[in-house]
C-alpha cells in the first residue's frame, strides 16, 4: 500500500512537471502552476503518511493489547495449574502425616 501510494504520488508529480514544462506560457505563469502543483503533491504527502503513521500505530496498539490480553489468558491458566499442584501437595502432605502418625503409634 505504501508503495503504490509513493508510485502514485510520483507519477503525479512526473505528470504535473511535464505539463506545466511543455505548455506554451510566460515564466511567471509556469513558475505559479509548479508552485501550486508542488503545494497540492506536498498535502498529498502528508495525508498519505499520516494515514500510514496511523495505521502502523493501530497495529501496534492491536498487537499490544493481544499481547496483554494473551498474557492474562497464560496467568489464569498457571493460577489455575498452581491451585491444582497446592491440592495435590496437601493430600500427599496430608497421606504423609498419617504415615508419620501411624509410625510414633507403633514406637
Amino acid at each position: 500500500m505504501i508503495q503504490y501510494k509513493g508510485a502514485l504520488v510520483l507519477g503525479a508529480l512526473i505528470g504535473a512537471a511535464a505539463v506545466v514544462l511543455l505548455a506554451p506560457e510566460k515564466g511567471s505563469v509556469t513558475r505559479d502552476k509548479l508552485k501550486k502543483e508542488g503545494k497540492e503533491i506536498k498535502d498529498q504527502l502528508v495525508d498519505d503518511f499520516t494515514e500510514v503513521k496511523e495505521d502502523l500505530s493501530k497495529a501496534a496498539k492491536s498487537g499490544k493489547d493481544k499481547f496483554t490480553e494473551d498474557l492474562k489468558d497464560f496467568a489464569s491458566k498457571a493460577s489455575y495449574k498452581t491451585e491444582e499442584a497446592i491440592t495435590f501437595l496437601e493430600k500427599q502432605l496430608a497421606i504423609l502425616k498419617e504415615k508419620n502418625k501411624n509410625l510414633q503409634q507403633t514406637s
